[in-house]
């Protein structure tokens, strides 16, 4: 018998991978310019402090954080982590509530591991991110889409998807969403905390950009709004500080975070320490706050750049306009393939993502997702002419 022989679990049947992984392969010939991925400015990465408050770390406490952890979480992270997440998304947390993860990634893992059987409905943005669909899948979970809009999910189109549904979950993004760009509502994130508690339904509330801000004002989180410890906050530090060192968080209630908890004991028995003690480092000295306004500075240009070039772009029949995070969505002229042009793009020194891998059953092909965090303001204006010229043939 050999591996082709086989038979694999059925949670894999229809689950190919991530369709932006596969873009990935065709990045490597030099010179690409990359709007395809989500990942932060190498640019914005401190290697320097990192190496210095990992020699500090390693030589206060390198037999702490060198042995193996609680599953729990580092706790001087989880102490920082409060008043962070009370400044930041204005939730009153404590170190019972907190659960670092491997990346917020593995946050979503850990919810669906703990309140998911196969066939249990999740309620899904429409567009949303492909990773966290992914992941849905595999825990054999029914996806439900619900429409979105300026002001991101429909809740009147929500309220009656939880009727019709039953969902044992909502997905959301509400902050400079993946792939949109768009900032759900103040009314509609109250509302959402609303439905949750009146319906029984757990929010997954993935929250990753939010401090990615640069202009308008930011929100109240959906936890704020949450009275009866139905809505699960997923955070993350990959974005900010860097992917590399996969720390985030879960902030919920004790109840769910503990099936979570003892979820993790089996996937990576706990994050790795250095990494939290890092990111407490961070938080604890006050060093996040200056960061961020450093590398929001920056994309901010970058973001310009690309709403500048989108602006004359030909083909282009709209385009989102976001306040922060990395993503803008755009939508080709009715009857355009984004997949064929973006092979077309691709011969021509330029890449993006299909729209389409981003809807839970596909369609919308004429869109396409475009990020900006990742190529300087002058690589974006030639990679905004390769799109004029392919979209306007």
């Amino acid at each position: 018998m050999r591996p082709e022989d086989l038979v694999f679990a059925s949670r894999f049947d229809g689950i190919s991978g991530s369709a932006i992984r596969e873009i990935f392969k065709l990045l490597a010939v030099p010179g690409m310019i990359s709007f395809a991925g989500g990942n932060p400015s190498p640019e914005s990465f401190q290697c320097d402090l990192c190496a210095e408050l990992a020699r500090e770390l390693l030589s206060s406490k390198g037999k702490v954080l060198l042995q193996y952890g609680a599953t729990e979480g580092y706790l001087p992270l989880k102490e920082a982590l409060v008043p962070y997440i009370r400044e930041s998304f204005q939730v009153e947390a404590t170190t019972d509530t907190l659960l670092p993860t491997t990346g917020s990634t593995q946050g979503m893992d850990l919810l669906c591991k703990a309140l998911i059987n196969p066939g249990d409905a999740i309620i899904v943005e429409d567009p949303t991110f492909l990773g966290n669909m992914q992941c849905m899948k595999l825990y054999e979970a029914r996806l439900v889409p619900v429409p979105s809009d300026e002001e991101g999910m429909d809740t009147d189109k929500l309220e009656e998807a939880i009727l019709r549904e039953h969902p044992k979950m909502i997905y959301v993004i509400p902050t400079f969403q993946n792939p949109t760009g768009r900032t759900l509502s103040l009314e509609r994130r109250k509302k959402i905390a609303a439905l949750a508690e009146k319906y029984g339904v757990v929010v997954a509330e993935d929250d990753p950009y939010r401090d990615l801000r640069y202009k308008g004002e930011a929100l109240e989180s959906i936890k704020h709004f949450d009275k009866a410890g139905m809505v699960a906050l997923l955070g993350s530090f990959s974005k900010v500080i860097s992917p590399g060192l996969r720390v985030g968080f879960l902030c919920a209630d004790p109840l769910i975070l503990r099936k979570c908890t003892i979820g993790k004991q089996s996937s990576d028995v706990h994050t790795a320490l250095l990494n939290q003690a890092i990111v407490a480092e961070y938080l604890r000295r006050d060093l996040l706050r200056p960061h961020v306004a450093e590398i929001c500075a920056m994309y901010k240009k970058q973001m310009e750049a690309m709403l500048e070039g989108l602006s004359h772009c030909a083909g282009i029949e709209s385009y989102t306009r976001p306040e922060g995070g990395l993503f803008i969505f755009a939508a080709l002229k009715e009857g355009m393939d984004a997949k064929e042009k973006m092979m077309k793009c691709v011969e021509k020194g330029a890449a993006y993502v299909p729209g389409t891998h981003f809807y839970a059953f596909g369609g919308h092909e004429n869109t396409l997702r475009l990020n900006f965090s990742m190529s300087s303001v002058e690589e974006i204006a030639r990679g905004m002419a390769i799109l004029d010229s392919v979209f306007g043939a």
